[in-house]
């Protein structure tokens, strides 16, 4: 897979206690199909973070990778905003 085919995400980093890994949760407004109400749905992905760089409450842009652990198959590109 190329680069830059792969899928990337924007989210918040709500844990960052492992080493060199962050998990980011994203939120999507979704229709719900009968009711015709928007409701927001949280979706939580593990990435890779080599420089251990990272604070919760950043907002940051993930990438798709080969996997990395059982769980981890994201990698950090970048810290868009720096959290408070």
């Amino acid at each position: 897979m190329e680069r830059n085919l792969r899928k990337e995400r924007v989210g918040t980093v709500t844990s960052s206690k492992m080493d060199k890994s962050i998990a980011v949760s994203i939120q999507q407004r979704l229709l719900h199909p009968k009711y015709g109400k928007y409701v927001k749905k949280t979706k939580k992905y593990y990435a890779h973070d080599e420089k251990n760089e990272r604070n919760v409450g950043d907002l940051v842009r993930i990438m798709e990778t080969r996997p990395l652990s059982k769980t981890k198959c994201w990698r950090l590109i970048e810290i868009i905003k720096k959290g408070e």
